[in-house]
């Protein structure tokens, strides 16, 4: 048997401030349009013309914005914002709302104080250190549309923290003073938009998502920008990763190693492993740096487009701001890390000592084995409980950065990367697409020609995970087992392969077919082991149990959704 079937071996098929870490969430509504390049003018007039107005502490505290009404979003952040200058505070743009039809509905601004700033890591270093500027300030204004216009329908005005005096306002955040005494104007704006994006090119990125959304009301994206509404963050999924995600997404492999090298923006998509053994995409994002805030922001977006259903297991490098977000909104996932990455590294910053070769097997040894203070994210035998489809995301990292590396150029615009993007899924998806019709034109060959057990294996899974079934029961046969203990109809057995010194307990109800491994093959990948094939074996089990044959795995893994596709 060849020893490439076996899964094991490796099958190849900082967060920022308070004020800065407050983004405004653009949905996915294909009716609002973005002008990227009225917000860089917006930029422009505000550093010529907006200075903070000079008015007496009395005076300030009595305006009352409640009822008020605007034409438009701008005026509405306008209104609050001069507002805020004279009162002594800065402000930020909370989360946009939409109705059930998409359209967007309710505008939320706040105090910048609003909130709690979170705990930061003691362990972790940052070469500057913040201010503590939140006090859970509850300051707020809300505008509601109504007959086509903006109505301030809740303002509260009480603040908890000590107010900006006259002279000290040019310094607030969203008021800021510009001149050119202290900055060139345009040498600003041109720098602001060589970091975050060239206004044609993101503008074009969101009407191919509206184009793509109007074609597919199953696509789904999403748009962070930062207070001075230019664009940061993107997310996109398809219509098709959803389906993929509600028959694969119990494991999902994370990757931010790829970039696109026109503005040197992180691409990371999100990758499944599919009934075929393959990769499939997920979804995909841009972001502009490495925060917790930024991969909270994500992994929200990426959940909601799923239907907030969260993996059982999720892959990806290691990276301390990638922790701490992933634990706020996946509580309870696994957290693993690629050992692909780590290999990866070994060879990058060690290059000399990892090229010869005894010491790159004790090195993969160690990896394998040994124990250190995030042993249980990278130590297979830590997590063998979680389902992982027991993979190293070694075959799945590697297979997919081939794959992104070659799609980015140093010219290449973010459009021009979605549209191969979107190349490369539609190729994956014939494979699958492919791969699928032939598993239905037959069943595979099987090892043992009489087994009624490799018969129904070939039947029920598809052609490569019948191999690996196939590659267990025959390593079965190999398999010493002695019974050490028996009550009634439960039975526990003592196994070890020829060879090895490892002893595997099984225990085995011959009432129910229940049968466990201490291996706990099945728990992480879903597929029955060489120990438990061989106590079914001796206690002839002509069948691999219902209980034991899962669906993500079978050729049917995908059948009512492509019955209600194709009606």
């Amino acid at each position: 048997m060849d020893g490439d079937l076996n899964p094991d071996q490796g099958i190849t098929d900082g967060d920022s401030n308070p004020d800065e870490g407050s983004f405004l969430q653009v949905a996915s509504n294909p009716d609002e349009v973005i002008d990227i390049e009225s917000n860089v003018e917006n930029i422009q007039c505000n550093a010529r013309e907006k200075t903070p107005p000079i008015v007496s502490l009395e005076e300030s505290y009595a305006g009352d914005l409640y009822g008020k009404i605007v034409k438009n979003e701008q005026e509405a952040y306008d209104l609050y914002n001069e507002y805020a200058a004279r009162i002594g505070f800065s402000i930020r743009k909370k989360q946009k709302r939409y109705d059930k039809n998409g359209d967007l509905s309710t505008l939320n601004f706040s105090c910048s104080k609003e909130g709690f700033q979170q705990d930061s890591d003691p362990c972790e270093e940052k070469k500057t250190k913040r201010l503590d500027e939140r006090t859970g300030c509850q300051a707020k204004i809300r505008f509601l549309l109504e007959d086509g216009e903006w109505k301030v329908s809740t303002f509260d005005p009480e603040h908890n923290h000590e107010l900006a005096m006259p002279e000290e306002r040019q310094f607030l955040r969203s008021n800021r003073k510009i001149s050119e005494a202290h900055m060139d104007c345009y040498n600003f704006v041109s720098r602001e938009k060589r970091i975050m994006l060239e206004a044609g090119d993101a503008q074009s990125l969101i009407n191919h998502f509206k184009r793509k959304q109007a074609e597919d009301p199953m696509f789904f994206y999403t748009v962070q920008v930062d207070q001075e509404n230019r664009m940061t963050n993107f997310f996109w999924r398809d219509g098709r990763s959803i389906i993929d995600y509600e028959c694969f997404g119990d494991v999902v492999v994370f990757d931010t190693t790829y970039r696109t090298n026109k503005y040197n923006m992180i691409c990371a998509p999100f990758v499944g492993v599919n009934h075929h053994w393959s990769n499939v995409l997920l979804g995909c994002a841009f972001l502009l740096d490495e925060k917790t805030a930024t991969f909270e922001w994500l992994f929200e977006a990426f959940l909601e487009s799923m239907g907030n259903q969260k993996p059982i297991t999720i892959f990806t490098d290691q990276c301390q701001a990638m922790a701490n977000a992933i634990m706020v909104v996946f509580p309870g996932t696994c957290h693993r890390l690629c050992t692909w990455h780590i290999s990866t590294n070994a060879t990058r910053n060690i290059p000399t000592l990892y090229r010869i070769p005894e010491f790159k097997k004790l090195f993969n040894k160690c990896l394998d084995g040994c124990l250190y203070a995030i042993r249980e994210k990278w130590c297979p035998m830590f997590s063998q409980d979680a389902f992982s489809v027991r993979i190293k995301s070694t075959q799945r990292s590697e297979s997919m950065n081939n794959v992104f590396h070659r799609m980015s150029t140093k010219t290449m615009t973010l459009t021009e990367f979605v549209l191969h993007y979107e190349k490369q899924a539609n190729g994956m998806r014939s494979k699958e697409l492919e791969e699928t019709f032939r598993c239905k034109q037959g069943l595979p060959s099987t090892a043992a020609k009489n087994s009624g057990f490799l018969k129904r294996a070939a039947s029920v899974y598809t052609r490569k995970i019948y191999k690996f079934l196939e590659y267990e029961f025959v390593g079965s046969l190999a398999v010493k087992m002695r019974e050490v203990e028996s009550d009634g109809t439960l039975q526990t057995f003592e196994l070890n392969e020829e060879g090895h010194i490892i002893v595997y307990v099984v225990k085995f109800n011959s009432s129910t077919f229940n049968i466990s491994c201490s291996c706990k093959r099945f728990e992480s990948m879903g597929l029955l082991c060489r120990h438990a094939l061989r106590v079914m074996n001796v206690k002839e089990v002509s069948q691999i149990p219902n209980q034991y044959i899962l669906k993500r795995w079978t050729k049917d893994a995908k059948k009512e959704w492509n019955e209600n596709e194709h009606g």
